[in-house]
């Protein structure tokens, strides 16, 4: 479901000059058709195009060590982080282009049914990768649990509308370890892709996920793309016992192996027809 807004038509046109720090934020609603149900557990998926998360200097515009809860680093993060690395003088955290031009657009997703919207649940958790919410990625240690203590004497990045101590309400998903942030600082090879945002959980074996039906999209549109021509997507994903569809795989295998099935009948018709077929073991003079 494409939401960036370019056309007229769209609903979420309105959104689209929004600016990081618009308040209240710009929402817009996007009806859409399931034609067939999702029966297996079911990911959702933000997408981004023409955004070049590959970018050298943007790949290497973060610091390890804040990330991984290194106090010295906190305070004094990394050059590697300029030009956000510090703002009125004090030091930025997260530091880095990477961690400043985080997404943050919020989704709801709701089932229609005879007019009656029905949420459905979307889980937050797991969706980062175990070694990266558990090892690479830690808060700042000291005295208690309190983030805003520890967090004390720096300040939010400069697109960000509040600080990392208070990306959520739960202390195991807040801070430096919010696997919406793990997930973003993951960065992408190619300049359209997509980024794992909430889970869908099956919770009967007997009904599928997602039954096939009427569901509208509710955007709170903050993440501005519109002034690098970039697109906003939402994707529903599901797997199989093979895995995710990809069908990128299949076709590489199949032009691969017509190539050199060519190849293999240009050169067998060259051989045969230019070869040398004298069989004698005699040495010419």
């Amino acid at each position: 479901i494409d939401y960036t807004g370019t056309e007229p038509s769209s609903p979420c046109n309105k959104c689209l000059n929004v600016s990081w720090d618009s308040t209240p934020p710009c929402t817009c609603t996007i009806n859409f058709t399931l034609e067939h149900s999702f029966e297996s557990n079911v990911f959702m998926y933000y997408g981004l195009s023409n955004f070049y998360q590959n970018h050298r200097r943007y790949v290497k515009s973060r610091d390890d060590s804040q990330l991984n809860g290194d106090n010295s680093s906190l305070l004094n993060p990394s050059k590697e982080c300029e030009p956000y690395r510090t703002n009125e003088d004090k030091p930025i955290a997260p530091c880095g282009a990477i961690a400043n031009s985080m997404f943050n657009d919020t989704l709801a997703l709701y089932r229609i049914d005879n007019d009656t919207r029905t949420p459905i649940t979307l889980i937050k958790k797991g969706i980062a990768w175990w070694t990266d919410k558990n090892v690479k990625f830690r808060n700042p240690t000291g005295d208690g649990n309190n983030l805003t203590a520890l967090f004390q004497g720096t300040t939010k990045p400069v697109n960000w509308p509040k600080p990392v101590y208070m990306l959520d309400s739960e202390p195991d998903n807040n801070g430096f370890i919010n696997e919406d942030f793990i997930v973003w600082m993951r960065t992408a090879a190619l300049p359209t892709f997509r980024k794992l945002y909430r889970l869908i959980e099956r919770k009967d074996n007997l009904q599928p996920t997602l039954q096939a039906g009427k569901y509208s999209l509710d955007i709170a549109y903050n993440y501005p793309v519109h002034s690098f021509d970039g697109r906003k997507r939402m994707i529903l994903s599901t797997i199989s016992w093979m895995g995710g569809k990809n069908p990128f795989l299949g076709i590489a295998y199949i032009t691969v192996g017509s190539i050199c099935f060519f190849l293999g009948v240009v050169l067998l018709i060259i051989h045969h027809k230019y070869g040398n077929r004298n069989t004698s073991a005699d040495i010419p003079n």
